[in-house]
């Protein structure tokens, strides 16, 4: 127990900084939906971070998965040396190629004339890949104060600078006040570039991580081990292909909306304002995505130094199990209260007409985290090209549902299938495990707690209460049942019998 009470809290300090920092970040929603006030206006924003995301994954090519398996077992700095190399030297050569033809991509994907927010964006790809390697040596080193403190840092000179140009100069080039401030705002603020401003903020804050990492950089020696490279890749090609496939699982539905969804599905709105609106109303469902990061960054290296004790699969298995707990919660609790939590974050109200989509992507992310917890058993036994199949076959489902659901049922079919795609990853990812494996995960109680919140978010969905008083406090009662439930459950688990003197 002592040994899961050491991973719960380092998830906590994970945890904490994710949730401080992505709430400052959340800050932005609000702004931004306040700002561009139509939707069509956050298309373009959506889209091109969804080709983030996806490209994010080449520009590391599982080198930070294989940099955990190999540098955990030696002292040796080699591994870090290994990687980081790699990493700059690819991460250069792509983002260079991105840069010179910035222009015929922007044209290409519809955006003319904006080719200077795919250079912005080729640099932030770069940074965040070279960055990924001094992070996870953090990570192996148990270091995570100084982890925290630079991805905080980070996401407040994020938020600032988001607040800085689009609120502070904005207002006051628009003489609502401090006009006597408008010629030096003239100097560092240009109304046309727009949503160009959310990149901009984002690329000067990641260009900070040099001087927050310095210490990591200064250590580093450029080193090319042709032989240690080779093992690397090897292992790592397949995570690379994995994150493909699972990056795809995710993003899908947000490069194609627009294109698949028939003009004037939804009245009095484009398709760019529907891309607009799911896109932000899926930002509802970061309150999964933070426990389920914050968790990551704890266990993979937790998982890896636990791998050779004789009692891990029962540790794994009770990770899992207050891992499941602790995200149905999440889930129950953002579900009941969308009504609050969309008026909070949502402040334009077009936005609020896909709230719908929260609960499903919400139960979708937590599937998705089960996966990623029994995804242990084929990185341990060194068999990824399981994990490669599993979410190829993720992908599959992605892409074939979008491309049925979305003409029939819009954004809620963006829902639909992320959440059968992760049933079906974290299905097949279970059954393989259990053969190659064996972990005695507490499934029965897994089926309980989902199931149980599952009914109460419909009980929630379905009792309309006209006073927002009693609504919210019908709402957190709910949330209470299942605590109780929780308790009752675990409580003589918990409790040990007290042992004769």
């Amino acid at each position: 127990m002592s040994v899961l009470k050491k991973l719960a809290g380092e998830t906590a300090l994970y945890g904490v900084s994710s949730i401080l920092g992505r709430l400052l970040n959340y800050a932005l929603v609000p702004l931004h939906t306040a700002v561009f006030a139509r939707p069509s206006e956050m298309s373009i924003i959506v889209e091109l971070y969804a080709y983030v995301a996806f490209f994010n994954v080449i520009y590391t090519y599982g080198m930070e998965t294989a940099f955990f398996r190999f540098a955990s077992k030696t002292t040796d700095r080699k591994y870090y040396n290994i990687a980081l190399t790699s990493l700059i030297i690819s991460s250069t050569l792509l983002s260079g190629s991105f840069i010179l033809f910035s222009s015929e991509i922007a044209a290409a994907l519809g955006y003319p004339e904006q080719g200077y927010i795919i250079s912005w964006l080729a640099i932030i790809l770069a940074i965040d890949a070279i960055v990924a390697i001094p992070f996870a040596q953090l990570r192996l080193e148990k270091k995570a104060a100084t982890f925290v403190k630079a991805r905080m840092i980070n996401i407040a000179i994020n938020v600032a600078l988001n607040f800085f140009f689009l609120w502070f100069c904005r207002n006051i080039y628009e003489g609502n006040w401090l006009v006597s401030l408008k010629p030096f705002i003239l100097h560092v603020y240009n109304p046309t570039l727009g949503v160009g401003y959310i990149v901009l903020a984002n690329l000067i804050a990641n260009a900070a991580f040099f001087l927050l990492l310095y210490p990591s950089f200064a250590r580093f020696t450029f080193t090319i081990r042709k032989e240690d490279i080779k093992a690397m890749l090897i292992y790592g090609y397949p995570i690379l292909i994995m994150g493909l496939a699972g990056i795809t699982n995710q993003m899908f539905d947000r490069t194609m909306l627009e294109k698949l969804l028939p003009e004037g599905f939804y009245r009095n709105l484009t398709s760019k304002d529907a891309l607009g609106i799911y896109g932000n109303c899926y930002k509802l469902s970061i309150f999964m995505s933070l426990a389920i990061q914050a968790f990551r960054y704890a266990a993979e290296p937790f998982f890896f130094s636990q791998a050779q004790d004789k009692n891990s699969p029962h540790l794994f298995a009770n990770v899992m199990k207050w891992f499941i707990i602790v995200c149905t919660i999440i889930w129950l609790g953002v579900s009941v209260n969308l009504d609050i939590l969309g008026q909070l974050f949502l402040r334009s109200p077009l936005y609020r007409t896909g709230l719908a989509v929260v609960p499903v992507l919400l139960l979708a992310n937590l599937f998705l985290g089960v996966y990623y917890n029994l995804s242990i058993w084929f990185k341990l036994t060194d068999r990824t090209h399981y994990g490669t199949w599993i979410t190829l076959i993720g992908a599959f489902i992605s892409i074939t549902g979008n491309i049925l659901l979305i003409p029939v049922i819009g954004y809620m079919g963006c829902a639909y299938t992320f959440l059968l795609s992760c049933i079906v990853m974290t299905v097949a990812c279970y059954v393989l495990g259990n053969k190659y494996y064996p972990i005695p995960y507490d499934l029965k109680s897994a089926a309980i707690y989902i199931l149980s919140a599952g009914v109460l978010i419909y009980v929630a969905m379905n009792i309309s209460i006209s006073s927002q008083i009693m609504a919210t406090a019908f709402h957190l009662f709910l949330c209470l049942i299942f605590v109780v439930l929780v308790f009752v459950i675990e409580k003589p688990k918990l409790i040990r019998p007290k042992t004769a003197s």
